[in-house]
């Protein structure tokens, strides 16, 4: 058995080097600024420092197993797991809305003794796989109307209505920014976006008639981002501390593990905000470093889609590197005030055991089909 193992290791083909070492890049530098910009609130919340980061080493080193476990499957099998894992996406997020709340939201499954479960997460790799399967299976169809829009209307649009009931706004907008860029790259005739469009707008005014809740839920994140400083111990202290961080940080920063405001200033430092220490430890360099890190991550996923064997790969790789990228640059945007505060974590940073774990699976994807690209550059 130790042979045969050993034999069908030997003859994998490598990995993409420069992308495994991005990604071990992005983990290793999201615990050092987790463990940094955590320890404060961890002390005060939990009497201990390594409340935060003693179990996100723990995600961290069971999902870079599992991302070289994922590297050495054949991505291939994807296919007969896509619709499963739609429909198990689609009963977790059923399952939330029955969790307790937490800051207004249901978005967490409680697991007695384990934790917690994020169906949001699982509903996003869920999305990439499905619409991988679909359009790699009829893309000589896509510009139809049948083929090409309405399988993944239905799909987006179950899933919106699910998470809008948490209500989850940012992974909602993920799932669409995620969606259409599969749909563009798969070959959706152009015109239906546009039709797209106006369908957004009926589906708003459907959601404000139909979902009363989030109406102010919506109304009052809009209210502080346009002037955080007009409720600044309300809705506004977040975006406010945040912005006093990152411009405390300067040109090079306070120094790593210097940062001012994660003593109980910004609240939750270790999750949505961290970007914001980051900026004051480090500074504008700093900021630069992870974002520069991101874009790497994007531009050398693009050159592995590019030479994916088959639709199939490059579908897959298109999907889960447009997520991380997208969804740090969401991030970013709300820690910085240039767009509402949507609650969204910054990908490898923020404290979570179910996206780290995620985020690295489907690295191990992308590795997976790295390891059949006709050609390998360096």
């Amino acid at each position: 058995m130790l042979q045969k193992i050993g034999g069908w290791a030997k003859h994998q083909p490598p990995m993409d080097l420069p992308f495994f070492i991005l990604v071990i890049t992005l983990v290793a530098f999201g615990l050092v600024m987790l463990f940094s910009a955590s320890y404060a609130v961890a002390m005060y919340r939990r009497n201990t420092p390594y409340a935060y980061i003693r179990p996100q080493l723990l995600f961290a080193v069971v999902g870079l197993i599992a991302m070289y476990l994922a590297s050495r499957v054949d991505y291939h099998i994807y296919h007969k797991l896509a619709l499963p894992m739609l429909g198990i996406s689609m009963v977790l997020l059923v399952v939330v809305l029955f969790m307790p709340e937490y800051n207004g939201c249901k978005r967490w499954i409680v697991l007695p003794g384990l934790g917690t479960l994020q169906p949001s997460e699982i509903a996003k790799f869920a999305l990439i796989l499905t619409f991988s399967h679909i359009i790699s299976l009829n893309h000589q169809k896509m510009q139809g109307f049948l083929v090409g829009v309405m399988p993944f209307a239905v799909i987006l649009g179950v899933l919106a209505v699910l998470m809008l009931l948490e209500p989850h706004l940012s992974g909602t907008m993920l799932l669409f920014g995620i969606g259409g860029v599969l749909m563009f790259v798969g070959g959706t005739g152009l015109r239906w976006f546009a039709l797209a469009g106006g369908a957004g707008l009926g589906a708003i005014a459907a959601a404000i008639i139909f979902l009363p809740d989030l109406v102010p839920y919506a109304t009052d994140r809009l209210a502080s981002w346009l002037d955080p400083f007009s409720d600044p111990l309300g809705d506004g202290h977040q975006t406010i501390q945040s912005l006093y961080a990152i411009g405390s940080g300067g040109a090079t920063g306070l120094g790593l593990g210097n940062s001012r405001q994660k003593y109980l200033y910004v609240p939750e430092p270790q999750n949505d905000f961290i970007f914001s220490i980051v900026c004051e430890e480090l500074g504008f360099v700093g900021a630069c470093l992870v974002i520069v890190l991101f874009m790497l991550l994007l531009w050398r996923g693009m050159s592995l889609a590019l030479q994916a064997p088959d639709k199939f790969g490059a579908l897959l790789v298109v999907g889960f590197v447009v997520q991380v990228v997208m969804q740090a640059v969401l991030n970013i945007a709300v820690v910085t005030n240039t767009i509402p505060n949507t609650g969204i974590s910054l990908p490898f940073f923020s404290s979570g055991g179910t996206s780290l774990m995620m985020l690295l699976g489907e690295m191990g994807i992308v590795l997976s089909v790295s390891r059949q690209c006709t050609q390998q550059k360096y």
